[in-house]
């Protein structure tokens, strides 16, 4: 995914979003001399300008954040053509940050592979047969396997916590589902739960969603134990 040598070619849409796309790129090598050919299917996430935008996320998830650059500070602040193109490379850096932090925290996210801009470049997570996986609201899981996804996640958001972040926005919209493999995804608002005034909130709304999908699944998980579980990696 790192050589020079490599050609990106798009190969179609999989997500339209209110707030970025995603594509479908394949990435290749061709075969020179003794080293065969090879190819890696990404999902590429770009993020629109502000104008272009139909949702804006709350500044609540950004409270504590700075802009090192006051020339992009001032420019955000003015909501210039610059500016509006500095936001949203900022929710694409964000994101990036977040997961290559997750990732190596054994956070269940798709692998980080690059950013440019406003684009960011990830694993692609598929369903097994060249399709994208499902979201986690599209499946009906047998009893065995919403045990396992939920064991799953629970793990994904204990290692959050104990990194002192929640996800801000989980949701079965969300999360993932590859077999019996569970992915987190859209993760550019990651929240501080101790600096982020509100962060004690946004925890609470992720456990309060994950637990009453997984409730009305069939499997009864009470959002006070796992919101007090997590508080056990916070503090």
């Amino acid at each position: 995914m790192t050589e020079q040598a490599a050609i990106d070619t798009e190969l179609g849409v999989l997500k339209t979003g209110k707030e970025a796309d995603v594509f479908l790129l394949e990435r290749a090598v061709e075969a020179i001399g003794d080293n065969p050919a090879k190819s890696s299917l990404l999902a590429a996430k770009r993020y629109r300008t502000e104008e272009h935008r139909s949702f804006h996320r709350s500044t609540s998830y950004v409270e504590g954040r700075h802009t090192r650059n006051s020339r992009d500070s001032r420019a955000m602040a003015k909501k210039t053509s610059h500016g509006r193109s500095v936001a949203a490379g900022q929710w694409a850096y964000a994101e990036w940050d977040a997961l290559n932090r997750l990732w190596k925290a054994g956070v269940p996210v798709p692998y980080p592979v690059q950013v440019d801009g406003t684009e960011l470049l990830m694993e692609f997570i598929d369903d097994g047969e060249g399709g994208a996986a499902p979201r986690l609201a599209q499946v009906r899981p047998s009893k065995e396997l919403l045990g396992v996804y939920f064991e799953q996640l629970r793990n994904g958001m204990r290692e959050l916590a104990r990194a002192g972040l929640a996800h801000g926005d989980l949701s079965p919209y969300n999360v993932l589902a590859q077999d019996e493999r569970i992915v987190m995804i859209d993760l550019p608002q990651v929240v501080d739960i101790v600096g982020n005034p509100k962060g004690m909130d946004f925890l609470m709304r992720d456990c309060h969603n994950m637990a009453t999908w997984f409730t009305n699944r069939g499997l009864e998980i009470d959002e006070q134990e796992l919101f007090a579980d997590l508080l056990t990696m916070v503090f």
